[in-house]
């Protein structure tokens, strides 16, 4: 690598271990703990490509961004941040940062994202072109704890080429989160190929399918809706998929563990595609987000030409009190519908009754039996999960592996409920509070502090 790189980042360890291997390389290499000194630096026209970490002791990164930009025009930014979660990824991408990586980030892969900076014209960004292309799709909007946990592990999954199961009901943003997956990953300049039973119903349809995909990533649409012999094509394509291997993805509304035992989906496939298994929870589920979602859709409407529109107080809480069966996209379309509607700014309570009437009854917000009790669902849980290994036994290590999957919701939601203080959630959880620290660093809990009104 020939260049100069410029570093920022406030732990002192990285900056050494990045000073050391960049100037290996045969980079030279500014490094400081200062945004006010990295952009001093740039500003003299010092750097041909920047590493800076988001949260700085006198300022955030990805908000010097546009100000680079415009000082700089064309001068590569990577960010490098703690807080992986998908919105920052995307924050970085709307920031126009020219790559993003969570820590803790590979050092072979940075130092190869930093080569590919200083040898590039810096391009657009890839988010920027998803949208520019589906500018329809549902926004990735959330700030409760089960979304703040989809967040964590999409980023996870997001540089990694295992297959991912993404399941949720019709309307939660499925094809959305594939979508993000590919386009923050080392695949976005590749195509992203979106599969339905119809491409895969002749015998030459896999091969179709690859050619399209160039080692891009393959989402297979709804695949429990798929019968046996496109499931077993499928099976075969992923088995071998040639010179360019892409990466599968697939999307199901009903849970896949049932399809599975119901004999909606085979079991060799189930096991090709179940690399990571994400799971886009509804609206029922995270009801804090709706308000959320609506000012979101309200702000879309009126940069789309639409009236100004808000909503009162009442109608607010009548639409959080709602079931929203067809969830975000349900969501989307009557905020659109009550924009067009309304006869004033406000929208009312009646205006939104009026609307909602005309919808499916709501269902009880938690769904399922209220009856049953938390040692029932993980009872039918255990069961589905030993019967699909039939006469054979689970891989060693059950009881820790069921033990974190519990651990994590519960602390976490602990956590949201004390506003983030240890010393109540530990209190709460009637743990000691060293046991909780070391079980939010074990789960790879991401803890905010906030004042919590209770």
């Amino acid at each position: 690598m020939d260049g100069t790189v410029l570093v920022a980042d406030d732990d002192r360890t990285i900056r050494t271990v990045l000073t050391q291997a960049l100037t290996r390389a045969g980079c030279k290499v500014h490094a400081t703990s200062s945004l006010t000194t990295l952009m001093r630096w740039i500003g003299e026209g010092k750097g041909d490509v920047v590493i800076s970490d988001v949260m700085m002791p006198d300022g955030n990164g990805l908000e010097m961004l546009p100000k680079i930009s415009e000082d700089r025009p064309g001068l590569p930014v990577i960010v490098i941040s703690a807080q992986n979660t998908i919105m920052t990824a995307i924050q970085a991408a709307e920031a126009e940062a020219y790559d993003y990586l969570p820590k803790p980030f590979d050092l072979p892969d940075l130092m190869k994202r930093t080569a590919k900076a200083l040898n590039e014209k810096r391009r657009a960004t890839p988010a920027a072109t998803a949208d520019a292309e589906r500018p329809e799709e549902l926004p990735l909007v959330g700030r409760t704890p089960v979304m703040q946990a989809l967040y964590r592990l999409v980023a996870r999954v997001m540089n990694t080429d295992l297959p991912v199961m993404i399941s949720g009901e019709s309307g939660t943003g499925k094809s959305l989160i594939a979508h993000e997956i590919h386009d923050f990953s080392d695949r976005r300049t590749l195509p992203f190929v979106t599969v339905t039973g119809a491409d895969l119903s002749d015998i030459e349809g896999p091969a179709r399918v690859l050619a399209r995909a160039k080692g891009g990533t393959i989402l297979i649409d709804e695949v429990s809706d798929l019968d046996d012999e496109i499931q077993a094509r499928i099976v075969r394509m992923i088995d071998n998929p040639g010179e360019h291997a892409p990466r599968f993805m697939a999307t199901s509304q009903i849970d896949m563990m049932d399809a599975v035992e119901k004999g909606k989906v085979r079991q060799d496939l189930f096991y090709r595609l179940n690399g990571a298994a994400l799971h886009v929870p509804s609206l029922r589920e995270r009801v804090d987000d709706i308000p959320l979602l609506v000012d979101h859709f309200l702000a879309r409407a009126e940069r789309d030409g639409a009236s100004l529109r808000y909503f009162s107080k009442d109608a607010r809480e009548l639409f959080r009190a709602y079931s929203w069966p067809g969830n975000v996209r349900q969501l989307e379309n009557t905020v659109k519908r009550l924009v067009l509607t309304a006869r004033g700014e406000e929208i009312s309570q009646t205006e939104a009754e009026m609307v909602l009437g005309a919808q499916p009854e709501a269902v009880p917000l938690l769904g399922g039996s209220e009856s049953e009790k938390l040692s029932g669902s993980v009872e039918r849980h255990l069961r589905r999960y030993f019967d699909l290994h039939g006469n054979t036994l689970p891989p060693p290590g059950l009881y820790a592996r069921i033990l974190r999957e519990i651990e994590l919701p519960l602390i976490e939601i602990a956590l949201d409920a004390t506003g983030g203080n240890q010393a109540k959630c530990a209190d709460l959880l009637g743990i000691n509070r060293n046991t909780l620290r070391k079980k939010i660093n074990d789960l790879d809990i991401h803890v905010t502090r906030r004042r919590k009104l209770m």
